[in-house]
């Protein structure tokens, strides 16, 4: 799939609907491990479709900013915004090309960021950890290959999902401090909604 068809095929999804499609209440993870960011922090959320998470962020009183590729998802992601009474930086981008800032964020965020296909994702690693300021936090969920079996949200190939070996290997450089393969459900909407295999990833930039 090209890019430009990956570009269309999620603005096309997010524009389909007028509901959000991964709903409004922030990744379960997210809010379970959202304590670990400094308060006040400045926080990335990457790929961060209609809001919920850089909304949820923004209203602990982080200075949040997030890039999505998809306009109709930021349209949405803005009304969430306003509703809420938060602000947030959005910005419209594709991420495989965004001139991703060095050590800038206390915090960066990735919840289901499996569009990237396995030849691109070491260098989309690579960019969260420097985007991370030292002492910052990588914040990850994703699906395991084991999700295939489920059909209940995320990528259709199993080269797209993560496993901890993988994990373990391109966030070496950082401090892991929690690695968790389980099997849980997930009510986020209609996009991911059922039993689940999920990884999770809880990592610090060490210090300078």
């Amino acid at each position: 799939m090209s890019e430009a068809t990956r570009e269309a095929r999620w603005e096309s999804r997010f524009a389909a609907t007028e509901d959000y499609v991964f709903g409004t209440a922030p990744n379960a993870f997210l809010a379970a491990q959202a304590h670990r960011i400094a308060p006040g922090g400045r926080v990335l959320s990457v790929a961060d479709g209609e809001g919920r998470n850089g909304v949820f962020l923004a209203g602990l009183g982080l200075d949040v900013h997030t890039v999505e590729v998809a306009p109709a998802a930021i349209a949405k992601a803005r009304r969430l915004a306003i509703q809420r009474g938060v602000n947030v930086q959005f910005e419209q981008a594709n991420l495989l090309h965004w001139a991703w800032p060095e050590a800038a964020y206390d915090a960066v965020v990735a919840i289901f960021v499996q569009f990237v296909t396995a030849d691109e994702r070491p260098a989309f690693f690579a960019h969260l950890i420097r985007a991370l300021k030292p002492g910052g936090v990588l914040l990850l969920q994703g699906y395991r290959p084991e999700q295939l079996n489920y059909r209940t949200g995320g990528p259709s190939e199993a080269s797209q999902c993560y496993t901890e070996a993988m994990l373990l290997a391109a966030f070496a450089a950082l401090r892991i401090e929690s690695l968790h393969c389980h099997d849980a459900i997930v009510h986020e909407g209609a996009g991911h909604a059922g039993m689940s295999a999920l990884i999770d990833l809880v990592a610090y930039r060490p210090p300078a």
